[in-house]
């Protein structure tokens, strides 16, 4: 027993928006950069704990497609500290039996970056243990977008009826298709909004939000989370157990 919980309490898929690094390093009079490799720091940590609890993916929320508006020299920074990232715990990756994947776009990243994630993509493919998913070049609508493109091409080389398009058809279109949808959405920082994160996946999610910022956060406030989410009672607009209380009463 894990946690004092059962295996079938703690969730399938988590997925985490990790926010504050930036305020975190204000906080200490540093600049935003040094909040950004802090944070580096607190995914080692929350992958190694994930993949040892037996959690079957995790998805972070690495960088936006619109992170991209951001300052150049942070854009840069973050870019490299991507690839360093990924140089860096492909020991541990493969360690821990962790199989990498890539969420988003690959056009715009940098080279060296893609280098270095299909490298780790490579060497993970045949790893059985956690699906670290990292969404990376990510937005949502973009994600439906490309999946909407590629059902259309679909029924337009004749390979698909419109009329079969259906939930199904859709999620196997999208960036995530293979995975479980997320049980569990942490997002850090006290923010309470989505940010066009896996908006298709996270219907019947339930959401975890901490006060905490990102680089601060460990694996005791991912347990909480957890425990949190064990204790809570997913009905998927089902009545059923709503009216199984009544009648007790």
């Amino acid at each position: 027993m894990l946690l004092g919980l059962e295996p079938d309490q703690l969730p399938r898929h988590i997925a985490i928006i990790m926010d504050g690094n930036g305020r975190w390093a204000k906080r200490r009079s540093m600049p935003r950069i040094a909040g950004h490799r802090q944070g580096a720091k607190a995914v080692r940590a929350v992958v190694t704990h994930c993949a040892r609890l037996g959690i079957e993916a995790l998805t972070l929320y690495s960088f936006s497609a619109e992170n991209w508006k951001r300052p150049k020299r942070e854009v840069d920074f973050l870019m490299d500290l991507y690839g360093e990232y990924l140089i860096a715990e492909r020991g541990e990756i493969m360690e821990n039996n962790v199989r990498l994947v890539h969420l988003g776009r690959r056009e715009g990243l940098p080279d060296s970056v893609l280098r270095e994630m299909d490298t780790t993509v490579e060497q993970s493919q045949n790893n059985t243990g956690l699906k670290l998913c990292l969404a990376l070049n990510y937005g949502s609508r973009t994600e439906i977008v490309d999946a909407v493109r590629r059902i259309a091409a679909t029924v337009r080389d004749g390979a698909l009826d419109v009329n079969d398009i259906d939930e199904t058809v859709i999620a196997d279109s999208l960036y995530t298709a293979g995975l479980p949808d997320p049980d569990l959405l942490i997002r850090t920082a006290n923010e309470r909004r989505i940010s066009n994160f896996l908006l298709w996946q996270i219907s019947y999610t339930e959401i975890h939000v901490t006060e905490r910022f990102w680089p601060e956060f460990d694996v005791e406030m991912l347990n909480e989370a957890i425990r949190d989410f064990a204790g809570r009672e997913r009905r998927y607009g089902d009545t059923e157990a709503a009216r199984a209380k009544l009648l007790k009463s």
